[in-house]
Protein backbone atom coordinates (compact mmCIF):
# COMPACT_ATOMS: atom_id res chain seq x y z
CA UNK A 1 0.00 0.00 0.00
CA UNK A 2 0.94 3.11 -0.99
CA UNK A 3 2.31 5.41 1.95
CA UNK A 4 0.08 8.69 2.56
CA UNK A 5 0.66 12.12 3.80
CA UNK A 6 -1.15 10.49 7.15
CA UNK A 7 1.72 8.20 7.05
CA UNK A 8 4.65 11.45 6.58
CA UNK A 9 2.73 13.02 9.35
CA UNK A 10 2.67 10.32 11.65
CA UNK A 11 6.02 9.05 11.28
CA UNK A 12 7.71 12.58 11.81
CA UNK A 13 5.23 13.21 14.69
CA UNK A 14 4.16 16.82 12.94
CA UNK A 15 0.46 17.88 11.70
CA UNK A 16 -1.03 17.60 8.43
CA UNK A 17 -0.89 20.99 8.18
CA UNK A 18 3.16 21.20 8.26
CA UNK A 19 3.27 18.28 5.96
CA UNK A 20 1.49 20.10 3.25
CA UNK A 21 3.71 23.18 3.65
CA UNK A 22 6.81 21.08 3.19
CA UNK A 23 5.61 19.24 0.60
CA UNK A 24 4.52 22.67 -1.41
CA UNK A 25 7.83 24.35 -0.45
CA UNK A 26 6.10 27.11 1.95
CA UNK A 27 7.72 29.02 4.52
CA UNK A 28 6.43 29.10 8.21
CA UNK A 29 8.15 25.28 9.16
CA UNK A 30 11.61 25.43 11.18
CA UNK A 31 14.54 23.87 9.50
CA UNK A 32 14.38 21.24 11.86
CA UNK A 33 11.07 20.10 11.32
CA UNK A 34 10.94 19.96 8.00
CA UNK A 35 14.19 17.60 8.10
CA UNK A 36 12.38 15.63 9.73
CA UNK A 37 9.54 15.53 7.31
CA UNK A 38 12.13 15.40 4.39
CA UNK A 39 13.72 12.04 6.13
CA UNK A 40 10.36 10.86 6.80
CA UNK A 41 8.89 11.04 3.14
CA UNK A 42 12.31 9.29 2.20
CA UNK A 43 11.65 6.47 4.97
CA UNK A 44 8.48 5.42 3.78
CA UNK A 45 9.31 5.76 -0.57
CA UNK A 46 6.69 8.59 -0.46
CA UNK A 47 5.80 9.76 -3.96
CA UNK A 48 3.82 12.77 -4.67
CA UNK A 49 0.44 12.40 -6.77
CA UNK A 50 1.22 16.30 -8.62
CA UNK A 51 -1.88 14.98 -10.68
CA UNK A 52 -4.01 14.60 -7.57
CA UNK A 53 -2.85 17.58 -5.67
CA UNK A 54 -3.45 19.66 -8.44
CA UNK A 55 -6.71 18.66 -9.42
CA UNK A 56 -7.53 18.74 -5.29
CA UNK A 57 -6.84 22.67 -5.33
CA UNK A 58 -8.03 23.56 -8.47
CA UNK A 59 -5.11 24.40 -9.73
CA UNK A 60 -4.99 26.03 -13.73
CA UNK A 61 -1.47 25.81 -15.53
CA UNK A 62 -1.12 29.13 -17.56
CA UNK A 63 1.31 29.30 -19.93
CA UNK A 64 2.10 31.75 -22.83
CA UNK A 65 3.45 31.59 -26.18
CA UNK A 66 5.04 33.99 -27.76
CA UNK A 67 5.42 33.82 -31.88
CA UNK A 68 6.65 35.82 -34.57
CA UNK A 69 3.90 36.91 -36.68
CA UNK A 70 4.74 36.87 -40.51
CA UNK A 71 4.26 35.30 -43.85
CA UNK A 72 6.01 32.33 -43.35
CA UNK A 73 4.21 28.94 -43.59
CA UNK A 74 6.32 26.90 -41.09
CA UNK A 75 5.45 29.47 -38.48
CA UNK A 76 1.50 30.02 -39.44
CA UNK A 77 1.68 25.82 -38.68
CA UNK A 78 3.36 26.26 -35.56
CA UNK A 79 1.24 28.74 -34.32
CA UNK A 80 -1.76 26.40 -35.64
CA UNK A 81 0.06 23.86 -33.22
CA UNK A 82 -0.21 26.23 -30.38
CA UNK A 83 -4.09 27.42 -30.92
CA UNK A 84 -5.09 23.77 -30.96
CA UNK A 85 -3.74 22.97 -27.95
CA UNK A 86 -5.37 25.77 -26.06
CA UNK A 87 -8.65 24.54 -27.52
CA UNK A 88 -7.81 21.10 -25.48
CA UNK A 89 -6.30 22.91 -22.46
CA UNK A 90 -9.29 23.32 -20.67
CA UNK A 91 -9.68 19.57 -20.20
CA UNK A 92 -5.99 19.44 -18.96
CA UNK A 93 -6.31 22.12 -16.49
CA UNK A 94 -4.26 24.71 -18.61
CA UNK A 95 -4.89 28.50 -20.23
CA UNK A 96 -2.52 28.90 -23.17
CA UNK A 97 -2.45 32.29 -24.52
CA UNK A 98 -0.61 33.58 -27.48
CA UNK A 99 1.24 36.86 -27.97
CA UNK A 100 2.05 37.64 -31.72
CA UNK A 101 5.20 40.21 -32.25
CA UNK A 102 6.84 40.97 -35.55
CA UNK A 103 9.14 38.69 -36.72
CA UNK A 104 12.97 39.50 -36.58
CA UNK A 105 11.91 42.50 -34.24
CA UNK A 106 13.75 42.81 -30.89
CA UNK A 107 12.75 45.60 -29.27
CA UNK A 108 8.64 44.11 -29.99
CA UNK A 109 10.10 40.93 -28.17
CA UNK A 110 11.60 42.35 -25.34
CA UNK A 111 8.24 44.21 -24.45
CA UNK A 112 6.37 41.43 -25.06
CA UNK A 113 8.94 39.10 -22.39
CA UNK A 114 8.48 42.30 -20.40
CA UNK A 115 4.71 42.29 -20.05
CA UNK A 116 4.81 38.44 -19.52
CA UNK A 117 7.26 38.82 -16.27
CA UNK A 118 4.54 41.33 -15.11
CA UNK A 119 1.99 38.64 -15.65
CA UNK A 120 3.56 36.20 -13.70
CA UNK A 121 2.49 32.66 -15.58
CA UNK A 122 3.61 29.41 -14.81
CA UNK A 123 5.74 29.39 -18.18
CA UNK A 124 6.53 31.01 -21.15
CA UNK A 125 7.48 30.39 -24.36
CA UNK A 126 8.85 31.93 -27.35
CA UNK A 127 10.97 31.58 -30.55
CA UNK A 128 14.07 33.29 -29.88
CA UNK A 129 16.20 36.46 -31.61
CA UNK A 130 19.48 35.93 -29.83
CA UNK A 131 20.21 38.95 -29.08
CA UNK A 132 21.50 40.98 -25.81
CA UNK A 133 18.30 42.12 -24.32
CA UNK A 134 16.43 39.24 -25.52
CA UNK A 135 19.24 36.84 -23.37
CA UNK A 136 18.79 39.52 -20.61
CA UNK A 137 15.25 39.87 -19.92
CA UNK A 138 14.96 35.85 -20.09
CA UNK A 139 17.32 35.21 -17.56
CA UNK A 140 15.33 37.69 -15.21
CA UNK A 141 12.44 35.75 -16.23
CA UNK A 142 14.68 32.53 -14.87
CA UNK A 143 15.81 34.35 -11.87
CA UNK A 144 12.03 34.98 -11.21
CA UNK A 145 11.31 31.55 -11.01
CA UNK A 146 9.00 31.34 -14.75
CA UNK A 147 10.24 28.30 -16.67
CA UNK A 148 11.27 29.57 -19.98
CA UNK A 149 11.51 27.38 -22.99
CA UNK A 150 12.65 28.51 -26.14
CA UNK A 151 11.05 27.52 -29.54
CA UNK A 152 12.52 26.53 -32.70
CA UNK A 153 15.79 28.56 -31.99
CA UNK A 154 17.76 28.88 -29.07
CA UNK A 155 19.63 31.81 -26.47
CA UNK A 156 21.47 29.09 -25.15
CA UNK A 157 21.27 27.17 -21.97
CA UNK A 158 22.08 30.34 -19.55
CA UNK A 159 19.19 32.29 -21.31
CA UNK A 160 16.30 29.15 -20.45
CA UNK A 161 14.75 26.43 -18.73
CA UNK A 162 14.73 24.00 -21.85
CA UNK A 163 14.93 24.48 -25.89
CA UNK A 164 12.33 22.80 -27.96
CA UNK A 165 13.63 22.15 -31.50
CA UNK A 166 16.25 20.26 -33.66
CA UNK A 167 19.82 20.21 -33.60
CA UNK A 168 20.53 22.90 -36.22
CA UNK A 169 23.75 21.96 -36.64
CA UNK A 170 23.44 18.72 -37.67
CA UNK A 171 20.73 20.11 -39.62
CA UNK A 172 23.11 22.12 -41.43
CA UNK A 173 26.01 19.34 -41.50
CA UNK A 174 22.97 17.20 -42.97
CA UNK A 175 22.21 19.85 -45.47
CA UNK A 176 26.05 20.20 -46.65
CA UNK A 177 26.39 16.35 -46.95
CA UNK A 178 23.63 15.99 -48.65
CA UNK A 179 24.33 18.78 -51.47
CA UNK A 180 27.90 18.04 -51.75
CA UNK A 181 26.57 14.56 -53.03
CA UNK A 182 23.65 15.85 -55.29
CA UNK A 183 26.11 18.14 -57.02
CA UNK A 184 28.67 15.50 -58.10
CA UNK A 185 29.90 15.96 -61.56
CA UNK A 186 28.83 19.84 -61.45
CA UNK A 187 31.17 22.87 -60.89
CA UNK A 188 29.64 26.22 -59.81
CA UNK A 189 29.29 28.11 -56.45
CA UNK A 190 26.80 27.31 -54.09
CA UNK A 191 24.77 29.90 -52.45
CA UNK A 192 23.65 30.06 -48.70
CA UNK A 193 20.17 31.73 -48.63
CA UNK A 194 18.92 32.75 -44.78
CA UNK A 195 15.96 34.34 -43.10
CA UNK A 196 17.98 36.32 -40.49
CA UNK A 197 21.09 35.66 -39.47
CA UNK A 198 20.22 37.58 -36.23
CA UNK A 199 18.47 34.42 -34.98
CA UNK A 200 20.56 31.02 -33.56
CA UNK A 201 19.34 28.42 -35.64
CA UNK A 202 19.73 29.95 -38.73
CA UNK A 203 23.39 30.84 -37.83
CA UNK A 204 23.61 27.02 -36.69
CA UNK A 205 22.64 25.91 -39.77
CA UNK A 206 24.84 28.07 -42.14
CA UNK A 207 28.03 26.80 -39.53
CA UNK A 208 27.45 23.46 -39.74
CA UNK A 209 26.83 23.66 -43.44
CA UNK A 210 29.92 25.55 -44.05
CA UNK A 211 31.98 22.89 -41.92
CA UNK A 212 30.78 19.89 -43.76
CA UNK A 213 31.31 21.96 -47.46
CA UNK A 214 34.97 22.61 -45.86
CA UNK A 215 36.23 19.26 -44.71
CA UNK A 216 34.24 17.14 -47.51
CA UNK A 217 34.05 19.09 -50.23
CA UNK A 218 37.01 21.83 -49.80
CA UNK A 219 36.74 22.26 -53.52
CA UNK A 220 33.35 23.68 -53.92
CA UNK A 221 32.89 27.26 -54.12
CA UNK A 222 30.47 29.18 -51.55
CA UNK A 223 29.17 32.12 -51.86
CA UNK A 224 28.55 34.81 -49.14
CA UNK A 225 25.03 34.30 -47.25
CA UNK A 226 22.43 36.70 -48.15
CA UNK A 227 19.16 37.45 -46.26
CA UNK A 228 16.23 37.29 -47.55
CA UNK A 229 14.05 38.02 -43.82
CA UNK A 230 11.43 35.35 -44.38
CA UNK A 231 10.10 37.32 -47.01
CA UNK A 232 8.87 35.99 -50.33
CA UNK A 233 9.22 39.17 -53.03
CA UNK A 234 12.63 39.93 -51.28
CA UNK A 235 13.73 36.17 -51.25
CA UNK A 236 12.78 35.94 -55.09
CA UNK A 237 14.50 39.41 -56.24
CA UNK A 238 17.77 38.28 -53.88
CA UNK A 239 17.53 35.24 -56.13
CA UNK A 240 17.20 36.80 -59.36
CA UNK A 241 19.84 38.94 -58.69
CA UNK A 242 22.35 36.10 -57.88
CA UNK A 243 21.36 34.10 -60.88
CA UNK A 244 21.98 37.02 -63.25
CA UNK A 245 25.27 37.33 -61.15
CA UNK A 246 25.90 33.67 -61.30
CA UNK A 247 25.26 32.12 -64.35
CA UNK A 248 26.56 28.76 -63.22
CA UNK A 249 25.16 28.35 -59.50
CA UNK A 250 25.00 25.14 -58.72
CA UNK A 251 23.65 25.10 -55.39
CA UNK A 252 21.54 26.39 -53.37
CA UNK A 253 20.87 25.92 -49.51
CA UNK A 254 18.07 28.14 -48.06
CA UNK A 255 17.79 27.37 -44.51
CA UNK A 256 15.02 29.79 -43.95
CA UNK A 257 11.57 30.71 -45.17
CA UNK A 258 10.54 32.71 -47.97
CA UNK A 259 10.41 29.76 -50.25
CA UNK A 260 7.55 30.83 -52.10
CA UNK A 261 9.83 33.24 -53.70
CA UNK A 262 12.49 30.95 -54.34
CA UNK A 263 10.69 28.38 -55.99
CA UNK A 264 9.11 30.64 -58.33
CA UNK A 265 12.83 32.03 -59.05
CA UNK A 266 13.42 28.44 -59.75
CA UNK A 267 10.93 27.93 -61.97
CA UNK A 268 11.65 30.47 -64.57
CA UNK A 269 14.80 28.59 -65.56
CA UNK A 270 15.37 25.86 -68.15
CA UNK A 271 15.28 22.43 -66.58
CA UNK A 272 18.70 21.66 -66.98
CA UNK A 273 20.28 24.62 -65.46
CA UNK A 274 18.33 24.76 -62.68
CA UNK A 275 20.74 24.60 -59.58
CA UNK A 276 20.60 21.97 -57.04
CA UNK A 277 18.34 23.02 -53.92
CA UNK A 278 18.41 21.87 -49.86
CA UNK A 279 15.83 24.00 -48.05
CA UNK A 280 13.54 23.50 -44.72
CA UNK A 281 10.20 22.40 -43.70
CA UNK A 282 8.22 20.75 -45.72
CA UNK A 283 4.46 22.94 -46.02
CA UNK A 284 2.34 22.78 -49.29
CA UNK A 285 4.52 25.02 -51.56
CA UNK A 286 7.95 22.52 -50.46
CA UNK A 287 6.28 19.36 -51.34
CA UNK A 288 4.65 20.81 -54.79
CA UNK A 289 7.62 21.68 -55.33
CA UNK A 290 9.64 18.45 -54.84
CA UNK A 291 6.75 16.25 -56.42
CA UNK A 292 7.81 19.02 -59.92
CA UNK A 293 11.78 18.14 -59.32
CA UNK A 294 12.22 21.99 -58.83
CA UNK A 295 13.80 21.55 -55.48
CA UNK A 296 15.50 18.12 -54.36
CA UNK A 297 15.32 17.47 -50.70
CA UNK A 298 13.77 19.59 -47.82
CA UNK A 299 15.03 19.11 -43.43
CA UNK A 300 11.85 18.87 -41.66
CA UNK A 301 10.84 19.63 -37.93
CA UNK A 302 7.71 18.47 -36.02
CA UNK A 303 5.59 21.97 -35.11
CA UNK A 304 3.21 19.55 -33.27
CA UNK A 305 6.03 17.63 -31.48
CA UNK A 306 7.69 20.70 -30.90
CA UNK A 307 4.17 22.36 -29.12
CA UNK A 308 3.72 18.84 -27.14
CA UNK A 309 7.33 18.61 -25.80
CA UNK A 310 7.18 22.32 -24.73
CA UNK A 311 3.92 21.83 -22.99
CA UNK A 312 5.36 19.00 -20.89
CA UNK A 313 8.58 20.61 -19.86
CA UNK A 314 6.45 24.12 -18.69
CA UNK A 315 4.57 21.41 -17.12
CA UNK A 316 6.99 19.36 -15.30
CA UNK A 317 9.20 22.42 -14.15
CA UNK A 318 5.86 24.40 -12.98
CA UNK A 319 5.66 20.98 -10.50
CA UNK A 320 9.64 20.82 -9.98
CA UNK A 321 9.69 17.05 -11.40
CA UNK A 322 11.35 16.03 -14.32
CA UNK A 323 11.13 15.05 -17.98
CA UNK A 324 12.15 11.79 -20.30
CA UNK A 325 15.14 13.42 -22.34
CA UNK A 326 14.36 10.88 -24.99
CA UNK A 327 10.89 11.85 -25.21
CA UNK A 328 11.75 15.33 -26.22
CA UNK A 329 13.95 15.00 -28.36
CA UNK A 330 13.42 16.88 -31.72
CA UNK A 331 14.34 14.75 -34.94
CA UNK A 332 15.54 16.01 -38.29
CA UNK A 333 13.65 14.42 -41.41
CA UNK A 334 14.51 14.04 -44.26
CA UNK A 335 12.07 14.66 -47.31
CA UNK A 336 12.80 13.70 -51.35
CA UNK A 337 10.37 13.44 -53.60
CA UNK A 338 9.91 9.44 -53.04
CA UNK A 339 9.63 9.26 -49.40
CA UNK A 340 6.91 11.81 -49.21
CA UNK A 341 4.57 11.21 -46.17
Amino acid sequence: MKPTVHDIAAHAGVSLATVDRVLNGRSGVRAVTRQRVEEAVAALGFVRDVAAANLAKGRVYTFTFILPANDNSFMISLRGEVAAAARRAAAERMALSIIDVPAFDVPALVAALEAVADARPDGVAFVAIDAPPVRAVAQRLVAAGIPVVTLVSDLGEASRTHYAGIDNIAAGRTAGMLTGRFLQGRTGPVLPLSGSLMVRDHRERLDGFAAVMAERFAERAILAPVEGRDDPTRTEDLMGEALSIHGDLAGIYSFGAGNRGLIRAIERLPAKTRPVVILHELTDVTRAALVSDLIDAVLNQDAGHEVRSTIRVLKAAADGSTVVEAQERIRIDIFLKDNLP
